[in-house]
């Protein structure tokens, strides 16, 4: 029995355990955070759903386990061609419900900017430990990353700007543990700061405020009445500025409420449409009492829109208190931890540099997801990775924690055969005496 689960879950046993932990969690809080999909139909569907992604995600994380380090390496032009592709691709093939971030196939919604993630964790690890010198990393390797990264990212950005910018910090971060000289990061932090206050005064000039929002979606569709009759034809009215920035105004939006601390006292709080999502996190967290109210038992899941995704965290809260916040958040860590003992133990910097790039990767999503459960940066569209319920995001970030444990397992065979080297002498004078 042991060696049949042994060949099943190949790696890291600390990596294992954390992905086990998760899904248990993930599993009982989706269960109770999806009670607003399920109040016309089965109240299990949604967390039977989730659950066969999860074993879907389980597969595809055993079977990348085994694959070797070193075909990770000749993937990079096929991944890197196709989430170019893919990305390009759904800004005419992906639009749903106004939005062009997901494909639709077969009923399944696919974001192609997961894949690119990984591509781009992919293509950095290949170009740092392709260009390492005594010294650090050559000189190039930045300008490479960045050629790579500036058009990856801004495809993403129009769409999921939050998605970008976590993407842009995970690789500025390996960048850094990749031995890039400072003097070089340093320039390159003047530069994103520059693009960071002009992309924010555009937001803040060319994004309309909640109101003026709401009044553009009434105009948006002009009823004409045709030939005297009751039958009406829709007239799209968009402008050019509005089809290049229509984020900027959901932008403005969200930085707007963030910066407004202003008390708002209970009979003046619109809890259905004036932040609801903050208002409703805020009241889960307050009325969790410290320690909580008990798997099953959340109150504001039923109000809180995407309760079981990016407010999923504010339920945890709510249901299992502080200590099961903290509990959630120290696995995050421990992942990250094991990531980079795991990585001190690869030979070569290819395997070390991915590993700690997939791990930042789904840690930093995590730590960004609670920040903004908890009030503390505005409210993006970000998931908890392998707790929010999700279809594809799931599935591919337990490719990426397959990656890891393929590395782990290279990494355990070369710290075992190094063993045996340093070992033999000594068995032989001890076989001699």
């Amino acid at each position: 029995m042991n060696k049949i689960f042994g060949k099943i879950f190949m790696g890291d046993k600390v990596i294992w355990m954390i992905f086990m932990f998760l899904c248990i969690i993930s599993v009982i809080e989706v269960y109770s955070a999806s009670s607003q999909l399920t109040y016309h139909g089965n109240y299990a569907a949604p967390v039977i759903k989730h659950m066969g992604y999860f074993f879907g995600g389980l597969a595809a994380m055993a079977f990348t386990a085994r694959v070797p380090c070193r075909y990770f390496r000749a993937t990079v032009p096929f991944f890197l061609l196709l989430s170019v592709v893919l990305l390009i691709g759904v800004y005419f093939f992906g639009a749903i419900n106004g939005g062009y971030r997901w494909y639709n196939i077969g009923g399944v919604s696919f974001q192609p900017s997961e894949v690119a993630k990984g591509t781009l964790v992919l293509v950095t690890a290949q170009i740092l430990s392709a260009m390492q010198t005594p010294k650090g990393a050559d000189r190039k390797a930045m300008s490479y990353i960045l050629y790579i990264t500036i058009p990856i990212a801004g495809l993403i950005m129009v769409e999921n700007l939050s998605t970008a910018v976590l993407l842009c910090a995970v690789i500025g971060m390996m960048m850094i543990i990749g031995r890039i000289p400072m003097a070089q990061i340093g320039k390159l932090l003047g530069v994103i700061a520059i693009i960071l206050v002009t992309v924010f005064s555009l937001v803040m000039l060319l994004g309309s405020d909640e109101k003026e929002e709401a009044n553009a979606k009434k105009g948006t569709v002009e009823l004409v009445a045709k030939d005297g009759s009751g039958s009406t034809v829709q007239k799209k009215n968009t402008s050019v500025v509005e089809k290049v920035f229509h984020r900027f105004s959901v932008w403005k939006t969200r930085i707007s409420k963030f910066a407004d601390r202003t008390e708002v006292t209970p009979d003046k709080v619109d809890l259905i449409n004036d932040g609801a999502q903050r208002a409703h996190a805020n009241i889960a967290i307050v009325t969790s009492d410290i320690y909580g109210k008990g798997p099953g038992n959340s109150v504001e899941c039923d109000f809180l829109s995407q309760a079981y995704s990016d407010f999923i965290y504010a339920i945890i809260i709510e249901e299992m208190g502080i200590e099961g916040a903290l509990g959630v958040a120290l696995l995050y860590v421990i992942l990250l931890i094991r990531t980079g003992i795991i990585a001190c133990r690869c030979e070569n910097n290819f395997p070390a540099y991915l590993a700690m790039g997939l791990a930042l990767m789904l840690v930093t999503q995590a730590l960004f997801n609670m920040c903004v459960a908890v009030g503390v940066l505005p409210v993006t569209g970000q998931p908890l990775p392998l707790i929010s319920k999700g279809g594809t995001s799931t599935f591919i970030n337990c490719v990426y924690l397959g990656a890891i444990l393929s590395i782990s397992r290279t990494a355990q065979k070369h710290r075992s055969q190094n063993n045996t080297t340093t070992q033999t002498p000594q068995a032989t004078v001890a076989a001699a005496a």
